[in-house]
């Protein structure tokens, strides 16, 4: 296995913690270091891995953080222009982008152009503009391997037949927290609650999708990017156990599946090193002791927003940018306590409804429609 250099966007995140952990194991080079406000780990980061670049977000921050690495060489950039250009001057083997929701666009529109891979973890890149970002990717010869364990799956499984035999993708789902509760119960939920994913440990925002299952149809979206398959060959199924991380059928019937235990480490291990496969650092899964896996149908009424997003991929254009927008937005009001779980579909939906579609939005739309969507779903939530 080669050693590949490595530029980590989202470094003290969950996904880029363990991708740092992954590296270690390996030996890998970290080029580069992107992360937000939590310096102290980002300084524990840059001291362990000596990147030669390194970004932050906010200008304080990167104030702070030059005067906590001022005896080491490493270069501090700051702003997400900062990070765009340190992902260029950087140019590694692979970017690793695990920066939460659409701010990840820019950082990896820059990556497209640098690095010969880009290992994404950034959902929201793809849904608010695959199109553009596929068609970069394309354009610049950059490869984009999923870090998602469902795509992860599916990008696996795709590998034991060719793309003009493949019948459908099935997309695993864990059903989030809320799974088996009625509109009347969700209405009484706390942020706690919704916090308490069954299988995964993740991030806040991450978390509240799943229990909505918005992030499930983010997923669907993604897919659809990824594999260039219509959201109509997309199916998703509720797993409860989360073990088989995603399926594909083919024409003949036989449906490949992945299966794995709940460790990111793998998927995002397979990121860095695919085509070649490498000892895990991540855990063993035991088939033994697993006992049943169980398979049930999505409640889309009780939980609308996965009906809202195959809409929105239908859509296309603009909608979908402005459906993860919208939610984006929602979901911080909720976890500020500035709304209740149910608004968090209602105010998505209203904007959804309440925006004109654009057939082929350019990068610059696509961030306006972003800024919009975001502003009318304060605005609402002000309002209502």
């Amino acid at each position: 296995m080669d050693k590949k250099s490595i530029t980590l966007l989202g470094s003290t995140g969950s996904i880029g913690v363990q991708a740092l952990e992954v590296a270690a194991f390996h030996g890998m080079n970290i080029e580069a270091l992107c992360f937000g406000s939590n310096i102290k780990l980002g300084e524990a980061q840059v001291r362990k891995f000596s990147p030669r670049f390194c970004a932050v977000f906010d200008e304080k921050a990167a104030l702070d953080l030059k005067t906590r690495i001022a005896d080491t060489e490493t270069e501090i950039f700051c702003g997400t222009d900062g990070i765009c250009e340190m992902t260029e001057a950087a140019g590694s083997d692979i970017c690793l982008n695990a920066i939460s929701g659409f701010a990840g666009l820019l950082p990896t529109m820059s990556a497209v152009k640098s690095c010969r891979r880009i290992a994404l973890a950034n959902k929201e890149t793809l849904v608010a503009a695959g199109d553009i970002v596929m068609g970069a990717a394309k354009e610049h010869g950059c490869e984009i391997v999923p870090i998602d364990s469902e795509h992860s799956a599916i990008f696996q499984c795709l590998q034991a037949g060719k793309r003009d035999e493949v019948k459908r993708l099935i997309l695993t789902c864990s059903g989030g927290a809320f799974f088996g509760y009625t509109k009347e119960k969700l209405a009484t939920v706390t942020r706690e609650q919704a916090l308490g994913h069954p299988t995964w440990n993740m991030g806040a925002k991450i978390t509240i999708d799943c229990a909505t299952l918005m992030n499930k149809g983010l997923e669907l979206i993604e897919a659809m990017h990824l594999f260039s398959v219509p959201a109509s060959k997309t199916d998703i199924v509720i797993h409860r156990e989360s073990i088989i991380h995603s399926m594909v059928e083919y024409i003949d019937n036989t449906v490949m599946a992945q299966l794995g235990s709940h460790d990111m480490r793998l998927p995002i291990q397979y990121a860095l090193t695919y085509p070649d496969r490498a000892e895990a650092a991540g855990e063993h899964l035991d088939l033994v002791g697993l006992g049943r896996l169980s398979f049930f149908s999505p409640d889309y009424e009780t939980f609308p927003l996965l009906g809202l997003a195959r809409r929105m991929a239908e859509a296309g254009g603009n909608m979908p940018c402005v459906m993860n927008a919208a939610n984006e937005e929602a979901v911080g009001l909720f976890l500020s306590g500035r709304i209740l779980f149910p608004e968090i579909p209602e105010l998505v939906m209203r904007v959804c409804e309440e925006t004109a579609r654009i057939e082929k939005p350019s990068l610059s739309d696509i961030i306006e429609e972003n800024m919009r969507a975001r502003a009318l779903t304060a605005n609402y939530a002000a309002s209502r």
